[in-house]
């Protein structure tokens, strides 16, 4: 009986299986066309771990990349993938395109070729197939909030590959916010010094608040965010940054109090969640000083998408700031509430001058700059708004997208926010609304990962998968039938555990135990 096929996640655009097999072996080499060299490279280096093999440049290697400008139906992404007994043929327009294909290569082999260290005795054989592949969306993104719990650069490489595995090619970092500030800026040192670290680490049941009086702190080096870009593109994942502004900056308050609507105050790093009150100021100082911060980020960065955060952002301390007030009736402002759209009009403007494209939250679907791309969370229908207004939008519906919703109601199921299930078919059922009447672009979907409640890597892990699965599958394949998808999604289970994912259930009603990498307990 012939073995059984590999479950592909995201599922191709066409694929025909075909009979027999292809095996890598010690003496299989590697034909590399001109300017396919960083796939090779990738190739090796993420084959070698589990199979040991070399895989060396030959004119006559029966496994081939290659670049082909001719095959303009492909796109900046797409691959043809032709594996037979004999020979394997990778061919793309692009080597982000080939760089998608080696995922699917190390997905058709057998799912020990994922492990870290050599496995003896494996047969490394792909079965044969006819595949030809092109994403849905071009943004398929993920988010993952560094703020609230700091994760370290390891583990945020560690995710890269978790992305690339799953065609996702966005790493969305969000470093900023009222719980603590990661990002350093030279200009700015106590950024970092006071804002990057707070007195006491909170983790409760949902709903409820630990003050446990550990401090809770972390912040990366330059060095190692410029790193994790390389690493990222290496794989053909960008990394897009995020510093929230005017909202959201109760780390920044506190380690330079001179930019809030209250100089004279003394604040902490905030010990809650939700959204806290204190807001910058709106005059030409906090201004400047926003500049040179994203100056800064953008020279870490070279993502087009600058992300500045920009909802959630109370508006009660402006109201009671003579100097706001002020602001707003010299712009010419109805009120001080319209502040946040001149304020992010003045930053967006700024990023524009700089080449790139500023990224926003849309808390209700409106008063976002024009030139703003829009992440739309709180409703479809903010999603269809932006789209009429004829902004580039990113569909994240937190009710299908944000994973830090609890996934079943099993009891065992770890800490998460309060409010719906978000389990694997909700996921999965994400479709952002994309009228081609609208005079603006749908990029694709984004799942976030806000992190109040994981504060370990663990924790993350089973927030996360097997749910980022389903996102990837249906931001790169679209709308394949659910029993299919649930079926692929169980095979998958087995490239996880060997890539140590302590993810949560397959099931929502019947869970399964995550497995621990090796060597772990």
């Amino acid at each position: 009986m012939p073995a059984p096929r590999p479950s592909l996640v995201p599922l191709p655009t066409h694929l025909s299986w075909r009979p027999g097999h292809f095996t890598l072996n010690r003496h299989t080499a590697v034909r590399v066309s001109a300017g396919a060299e960083p796939a090779a490279a990738l190739l090796r280096t993420l084959l070698a771990p589990a199979t040991g093999l070399r895989l060396p440049t030959s004119p006559d290697g029966p496994l081939v990349l290659a670049l082909d400008p001719q095959l303009r139906g492909l796109g900046e992404e797409g691959y043809g993938l032709t594996v037979g007994p004999d020979a394997l043929l990778l061919r793309a327009a692009h080597l982000t395109g080939l760089l998608r294909g080696i995922q699917t290569l190390r997905q058709l082999l057998p799912p020990e070729a994922l492990a870290g260290r050599v496995r003896r005795g494996t047969p490394w054989e792909l079965p044969c197939a006819e595949i030809t592949d092109v994403p849905r969306h071009a943004w398929r993104g993920f988010m993952l909030d560094v703020a609230r719990h700091f994760q370290p650069v390891a583990e945020l490489r560690r995710y890269v590959d978790l992305l690339a595995l799953h065609k996702l090619n966005v790493l969305h970092l969000h470093l900023t916010d009222d719980q603590g500030w990661r990002m350093p800026i030279a200009a700015y040192p106590r950024l970092t010094e006071v804002g990057g670290r707070r007195a006491q680490s909170m983790v409760g049941p949902a709903g409820s608040t630990v003050h446990d009086g550990i401090p809770h702190q972390g912040a990366y080096t330059r060095a190692e965010l410029t790193g994790l870009v390389s690493y990222a593109a290496a794989r053909g994942v960008t990394v897009v940054p995020e510093v929230e502004m005017p909202g959201h900056t109760r780390a920044a308050l506190a380690a330079h109090p001179e930019l809030g609507n209250v100089p004279a105050r003394r604040l902490a790093v905030w010990t809650d969640w939700g959204v806290c009150d204190t807001v910058l100021a709106v005059d030409e100082p906090v201004l400047d000083f926003c500049r040179t911060v994203l100056d800064e980020v953008m020279d870490v960065f070279p993502s087009p998408h600058i992300h500045i955060g920009g909802d959630e952002c109370p508006t009660t301390e402006w109201a009671a700031s003579p100097a706001a007030r002020a602001r707003a009736a010299a712009e010419g402002l109805p009120d001080t509430a319209a502040l946040r759209g001149w304020f992010l009009g003045r930053i967006g403007a700024h990023l524009v001058g700089r080449g790139r494209v500023p990224t926003a939250w849309a808390e209700s679907g409106e008063g976002l700059p024009s030139e703003f791309t829009v992440m739309a969370w709180r409703d479809p229908e903010h999603t269809r708004l932006a789209l009429k207004q004829g902004h580039r939008v990113i569909s994240c519906h937190h009710r299908a997208a944000y994973l830090d919703y609890a996934q079943s109601a099993d009891p065992a199921e770890p800490q998460a926010q309060p409010g719906p299930l978000v389990d694997l078919r909700a996921v999965h059922g994400h479709e952002p609304p994309d009228d081609t009447a609208m005079t603006g672009e749908l990029l694709g979907m984004q799942a976030q990962l806000w992190t109040e409640f994981a504060p370990t890597a663990d924790h993350v892990d089973r927030l996360v998968f097997p749910r980022l699965c389903a996102l990837a599958d249906r931001a790169w394949h679209g709308a394949a039938p659910w029993p299919g998808v649930h079926g692929r999604l169980r095979a998958h289970a087995a490239r996880l555990a060997a890539l140590g994912v302590r993810h949560g259930p397959l099931d929502p009603y019947v869970p399964l135990p995550h497995r621990p990498a090796e060597g772990q307990s």
